[in-house]
């Protein structure tokens, strides 16, 4: 089996949605973690997270509890946003390092799991999302990332747009990028 074959979609898998660190910290004004086009992926994931909560499928919240000095995990800017809290029958996971799978839970739970896709969205697409989808890759677990329903923090270096291209680019060696427009039908159903 080559490696691109972990990414193939059959009708057989569950989508399970992946909500990375939908969390305040990443649409305060004057934070470090500032996401720039925040509102424009909120309601992307938005859209996204309704067609997964209508067809009752399986969604899963990973939020970010860092040991960092920049990470105040007392403060209320680790809290999920409003729109994306979870719902009872929706698991949630907390990780301390940027990989989901750095939450012992979430690795027991994941490697429990068989024959399942994760389609990715979400903040902190250069940290959270890149190191549990390269993670997942070497746990052979499949991963589609949805380009416009992910972001970044503005980089050091460059635009932010530039930026999450290059960080895309890297992800697509381990996972499946999408657009949502690829990924939901004409009929809004899921398409892949």
């Amino acid at each position: 089996m080559s490696s691109r074959d972990l990414f193939r979609v059959t009708e057989a898998d569950p989508p399970v949605l992946v909500c990375a660190d939908l969390q305040c910290e990443y649409l305060a004004a004057g934070r470090k973690h500032l996401i720039a086009d925040g509102e424009v992926i909120m309601a992307r994931c938005r859209q996204l997270i309704a067609l997964w909560r209508d067809n009752l499928w399986p969604v899963i919240h990973v939020k970010r509890i860092a040991q960092a000095a920049w990470f105040n995990p007392a403060s209320n800017l680790t809290n999920w946003l409003d729109d994306f809290k979870p719902r009872p029958g929706e698991l949630a996971f907390e990780h301390p390092l940027p990989s989901a799978y750095s939450s012992a839970r979430f690795a027991e739970y994941m490697s429990n799991m068989r024959s399942m896709r994760c389609v990715v969205l979400g903040f902190s697409l250069d940290e959270t999302v890149l190191s549990t989808v390269v993670d997942g890759f070497h746990r052979s677990h499949r991963y589609q990332v949805i380009a416009d329903a992910v972001a970044c923090r503005q980089a050091c270096v460059g635009d932010v747009a530039s930026y999450k291209l290059v960080v895309t680019k890297v992800i697509s060696n381990f996972a499946g990028i999408l657009d949502s427009a690829e990924l939901i039908g004409a009929s809004g159903r899921l398409a892949v």
